[in-house]
């Protein structure tokens, strides 16, 4: 076996396809993608840099493996990396010497920065490559399906005049629906996300960055909810409140694939209609990052409690969502929640 490297090339895609075949992981079916042409980053391209192990067979290069490094314009601090090789060429040392190449490239990046990050899912190939070469874990990451009716919905008080707790009009002064476009949300979501990723700064994001990552129609953003503190009047008790109170909890759903099986992808609240109930709709739930934990936890669990009334929800939980955990990790113990996918691990060196 002789082994030659050279930069990837236009049909590379299409030759390693037939070499690979479909994707052992979800990671690689997301990262191939990122398999491309190198770019010096001046035409509104990320700077890349790929490499393409052949293996030469009478004077003709065969790709069998390929690697990729690339800055990120979003969590800026470190480069992504991406490394596949065929079945029948592992552990022969390609994958070690695409490293070692890719990061030689690094030290070129024009931002100057050299560290590497990846994806890979616990016991593969992927996963005890990384650990070899010293990429050692820095965040977990699970898909879970929570069941409708997992939590037990919140007791709300009563608007003033409207009866006991839990009546009709109860709660309607703190859940709300929400545009994808409002500003507020805008806000609360930005700041949430930076606080659940100090662990791999995104950096400062800007409006517009929020909304065209979180809440766009080409995201599939479909609508959102918020679960509000309990409005206060500025004159005090006898004085009807002239502002919404801040918000403590959101949820955005995403809209389902398109087809005749697709599920409806709006956020079910007590009382909505439901159709295609055992197919989950994408949420992405989080709270106001100032709250105490206590509050955050309660403001979280409520909201999933709402919106998993009727109809089950899939939501991404990293482990450095806090008050999300609180709230799904006994459900996965008591079954009433599942994993729908492996679980991710992101490795830095």
């Amino acid at each position: 076996m002789a082994i030659e490297y050279r930069p990837w090339r236009d049909g590379d895609d299409l030759a390693l396809l037939e070499i690979w075949g479909d994707p052992d992981t979800g990671e690689a079916r997301q990262f191939r993608g990122a398999l491309a042409l190198s770019s010096n980053g001046r035409d509104g391209t990320p700077w890349r840099r790929c490499i393409v192990a052949e293996d030469v067979i009478d004077g003709v290069g065969i790709p069998v493996a390929a690697g990729v490094v690339y800055e990120a314009s979003l969590h800026p601090e470190r480069l992504w990396t991406y490394i596949e090789v065929a079945r029948d060429h592992r552990r022969a040392g390609i994958g070690a010497s695409l490293l070692t190449m890719l990061r030689r490239e690094a030290e070129n990046a024009p931002s100057g920065v050299t560290r590497l990050r990846a994806k890979v899912e616990p016991g593969t190939a992927g996963a005890s490559f990384a650990e070899a070469f010293g990429l050692e874990p820095i965040q977990r990451s699970r898909l879970v399906v929570v069941e409708p009716g997992a939590l037990r919905l919140p007791v709300f008080p009563a608007k003033d005049g409207d009866g006991a707790a839990g009546g009709e009009n109860a709660g309607s002064d703190v859940v709300m629906d929400l545009a994808t476009g409002s500003v507020e949300l805008t806000d609360v979501v930005g700041r949430y996300y930076t606080a659940i990723h100090d662990w791999d700064s995104p950096g400062v994001l800007s409006v517009g960055q929020v909304q065209k990552l979180f809440l766009d129609e080409l995201t599939g953003a479909h609508g959102a909810i918020v679960l509000r503190a309990e409005p206060e009047s500025a004159f005090g008790a006898g004085v009807a409140p002239s502002k919404k109170g801040r918000i403590r909890a959101f949820a955005v759903s995403y809209a389902a694939p398109a087809g005749p099986d697709a599920a409806p992808a709006h956020l079910q609240t007590p009382g909505a209609e439901t159709t295609g109930a055992d197919i989950p709709t994408d949420v992405f739930v989080g709270h106001e990052p100032a709250l105490s934990a206590a509050d955050a936890a309660e403001a979280v669990r409520d909201m999933l409690a709402l919106i998993a009334y009727q109809h089950p929800v899939m939501l991404e939980l990293d482990d450095s969502m806090t008050a999300l955990r609180a709230a799904v990790e006994p459900l996965l113990e008591s079954g009433k929640a599942r994993l729908a996918a492996a679980e991710t691990l992101v490795v830095s060196d």
